[in-house]
């Protein structure tokens, strides 16, 4: 670590507790030992880190992280380009991936997988421009399908996560796992569900009901605002239900940061103070944030190894499927087993996205 010493093996501890101990710990092995290489890879790909003072990958606190197996504090882990680490990770695999002579059919809207004698063979896919069908025969097709955080009210997902490549493998009559872990993510804005990232709670901002109290130091006193996000959104909907919400329909809590200094939250926190503006109305260096835990990630998705490839069962055995991966929110190697920890997504899609 750059903020203080740290251990993968811490990790891959922190990942496991925070799985509710239903994650699959060979693959979270894998994952937490692979993370420092997959990081480094990142940065010599391009991608933007923000920068210590010593100019080292700036690591910032998140939720459900600690040192020496949860006996050390908090711990520094989460690698951040500012509050926009995923967008740029996103624009930095896209610019590597114009190196490869590949096409892309871009505006094509996958409709089933062409499956012959248990092998995955292609897909058969909708040009949303003309209508037209296509067949794509392929000898491995990859899922990257996302979630289906839409089936709710209020999610932070896009809309395009509706769950259409899990449903395409269950149609293909395979097995999809764990549809019923669901994650809220405590910090969604009131009445729009745009994501206010963990990092805000990370960089010191706190959660305060409609008296004005800390209320997160009553249900987890030594993580406080950075409990995992099981532990943090079941408390903000207790305080909810006993009345203390803030507004007036008393169905909503704030996140406070305009204690913390302009000059960090223009440098740390730049896309936040923007996101506020726009959806919430705020302006975040004076008036707290109106928040309520959203829909935001599935744990559940196509059952796969620590390697990517898809698994069925067979006379009470893992089968791999031929010719069909998965990877990322769609996929379910279980490393995140019932509750993800803030950052391992980015990690998941990383490491076995490559795997």
């Amino acid at each position: 670590g750059n903020m203080e010493e740290d251990n993968w093996q811490w990790h891959m501890y922190d990942t496991v507790k925070g799985s509710d101990w239903l994650g699959d710990q060979d693959a979270i092995h894998y994952m937490a030992r692979e993370a420092p290489h997959a990081v480094i890879e990142l940065e010599n790909y391009g991608m933007p880190f923000s920068r210590t003072k010593e100019g080292k990958i700036y690591q910032r606190a998140f939720g459900g992280q600690s040192l020496k197996f949860g006996k050390g504090g908090q711990a520094h882990r989460c690698c951040a380009v500012a509050d926009r680490t995923g967008h740029s990770l996103l624009h930095t695999l896209y610019g590597q991936s114009l190196r490869y002579d590949c096409n892309y059919f871009i505006e094509y809207f996958a409709l089933d997988l062409l499956m012959e004698k248990g092998e995955c063979r292609g897909i058969i896919a909708l040009c949303l421009e003309d209508g037209t069908i296509h067949r794509f025969r392929a000898k491995n097709t990859v899922l990257a399908t996302g979630g289906y955080g839409r089936t709710y009210f209020s999610t932070t997902a896009a809309h395009v996560c509706t769950g259409d490549g899990t449903a395409m493998v269950s149609r293909a009559d395979l097995y999809v796992q764990d549809l019923e872990f669901v994650q809220f993510h405590p910090t969604g804005i009131y009445g729009a569900g745009c994501l206010i990232t963990e990092g805000c709670r990370g960089e010191g901002g706190y959660l305060i009901n409609s008296q004005g109290e800390r209320f997160m130091e009553r249900y987890a006193p030594v993580a406080k605002d950075l409990a995992s996000r099981d532990v943090v959104s079941r408390s903000m909907t207790i305080e909810i239900r006993e009345g203390r919400g803030c507004g007036p329909e008393k169905d909503h809590l704030y996140l406070q940061l305009h204690h913390l200094p302009q000059e960090q939250l223009a440098s740390r926190l730049p896309g936040i103070s923007e996101t506020a503006m726009i959806f919430a109305g705020v302006d975040v260096t004076r008036d707290p944030i109106p928040v309520l835990p959203t829909v935001h990630y599935n744990m559940g998705g196509v059952p796969t190894n620590y390697i990517g490839q898809v698994l069925t069962v067979k006379n009470g055995q893992d089968v791999v499927v031929p010719g069909l991966y998965s990877c990322g929110e769609a996929s379910c190697s279980s490393v995140h087993g019932a509750n993800r920890l803030g950052a391992n997504s980015l990690l998941d899609i990383v490491i076995f996205g490559r795997a």
